[in-house]
């Protein structure tokens, strides 16, 4: 027996299992896809568009992506001239490429429309917004760790010194909160990310309507690495991330990833109930000891307290109904208008 042992460990030491080693020798595909999510852009899409089109061609220049690469915005429903911007680029140079949605059905379904599209044609996908406050130039190092075997990259930003203070608080408070609540999100990442085509097949498997991609792609587990990146003034117009916006990100993203809030309830009520086991006991003691005196005041703060809970508690079930209730409807996550690809030829879906 311990000789078997010993020629299974030299057979091992002699012969081991990498699969990050395995991973960055193998040759990898070239081909990038932008994607842009878009919603009432228009005063800084041309600009960005601009820049995108000379990073993407140095980078073609250099040989370190493929010539078919390209930039794919996703019209979500913009009320402005956003689309048509969109269509003139995609018909002036074969570079830009462009989905229009039926209506707006959020920044993540933007996202994700845009990411499943693009893994038909790339062997990466980047996301970046717009306003391109998310450095463009940190590309190269999200390529450099693709090259390197890693099948998902996340852009983390240095700091939030370009937000404002109310802001800065709230985004604070929302990944503390979500770490509280065990989802595993980074914290001050937002969507700048890159994923190849082995980790946009492996995302393509979750058929969830309630989409928190910060959430969702850490827990399919791939090779992966951060990238960190400063954060650019905007350039033009103003964040189409409203505060109304901002929490149903927060509550999507909390009761997409984590039961721990119902969990929690579910404490609160034992701890509730025992303290009116322990009042009911010590008010019969009180009767039987002839000082029963009535209490308003403690008979209405208990009241209101009870009912309080009760309706709190009742709003956060309802939340996760609610979900349950969208995902068992299945109806699909966007719609498709129009697609513009290659060399300008609309299709209509």
């Amino acid at each position: 027996m311990q000789e078997l042992f010993k020629a299974l460990k030299e057979c091992v030491m002699s012969d081991p299992i990498n699969c990050n080693e395995e991973n960055s020798k193998e040759e990898r595909g070239s081909i990038l896809y932008l994607v842009v999510p878009c919603y009432n852009e228009e005063e800084v899409i041309i600009t960005s568009a601009q820049k995108m089109k000379d990073k993407m061609q140095g980078l073609i220049n250099k040989g370190i992506i493929s010539s078919k690469s390209k930039i794919m915005f996703v019209n979500d429903g913009s009320k402005d001239n956003t689309w048509k911007i969109i269509h003139g680029l995609c018909k002036a140079d074969s570079i830009f490429s462009g989905i229009c949605f039926s209506r707006n059905y959020g920044h993540q379904s933007a996202i994700l429309a845009g990411m499943l599209t693009a893994r038909q044609y790339a062997d990466m996908v980047v996301t970046i917004d717009a306003d391109l406050q998310q450095d463009i130039e940190a590309l190269d190092e999200f390529i450099k760790c693709y090259r390197d075997g890693c099948e998902i990259v996340y852009g983390v930003r240095n700091d939030r010194d370009t937000d404002g203070f109310f802001k800065k608080i709230t985004a604070t408070l929302f990944y503390k909160l979500m770490h509280i609540l065990g989802c595993n999100v980074l914290s001050n990442h937002a969507d700048y990310r890159l994923l190849s085509k082995k980790a946009l097949d492996a995302l393509a498997e979750h058929k969830e309507v309630n989409l928190f991609l910060r959430g969702l792609i850490p827990t399919m587990g791939f090779q992966s690495d951060v990238v960190y990146f400063d954060v650019k003034e905007r350039e033009a117009g103003k964040s189409k991330y409203t505060l109304k916006k901002m929490f149903a990100l927060a509550v999507d993203g909390i009761t997409s990833m984590s039961t721990r809030p119902i969990q929690i309830i579910t404490l609160i009520g034992f701890f509730v109930s025992l303290f009116s086991a322990i009042m009911i006991i010590y008010c019969i003691w009180d009767w039987f000891s002839g000082h029963n005196v009535p209490g308003y005041t403690t008979t209405v703060v208990v009241s209101l307290l009870m009912g309080g809970l009760t309706i709190f508690s009742l709003g956060i079930v309802g939340e996760y109904v609610g979900k349950i209730y969208l995902e068992a409807k299945a109806r699909p996550r966007y719609i498709v208008e129009s697609f513009i690809w290659k060399d300008g030829d609309e299709k209509n879906e």
